[in-house]
């Protein structure tokens, strides 16, 4: 889990930076909608990312309070995304952003890949 949330990351990141033409950070946010790659099966691929690595520590380590505090790190993500992402996102790019909802859930992955129809 601890290597699947790094990777994970690592490869949002690179799409941030690479396709999104943006970064991570709300002064400079990306230019387009990243729908590909991670993107497909999950529309908050990152934020899985971290929960799964502190949850694959927690395991690893045996630490409750590492499992506790996974969870109250994805609370926190869920709030964050509900209250400002989501709708930063729809301003931003209106039926696109909407059509990638409808395909693509919030938190737990798709088996399959999403495609744009």
């Amino acid at each position: 889990m601890i290597a699947a949330g790094v990777a994970g990351l690592l490869h949002s990141f690179l799409r941030f930076a690479l396709q999104g033409v943006g970064t991570l950070a709300p002064v400079f946010p990306t230019r387009h909608l990243i729908i590909t790659g991670f993107y497909r099966y999950v529309r908050n691929p990152m934020y899985v990312s971290v929960v799964s690595a502190i949850l694959g520590q927690g395991l690893v380590l045996g630490n409750m309070w590492l499992l506790k505090y996974s969870g109250l790190v994805w609370l926190l993500f869920h709030l964050f995304v509900l209250g400002y992402e989501e709708p930063t996102l729809r301003d931003t790019f209106g039926s696109e952003y909407e059509a990638f909802c409808t395909g693509v859930p919030r938190w737990i992955p798709r088996l399959t890949p999403w495609r744009v129809s």
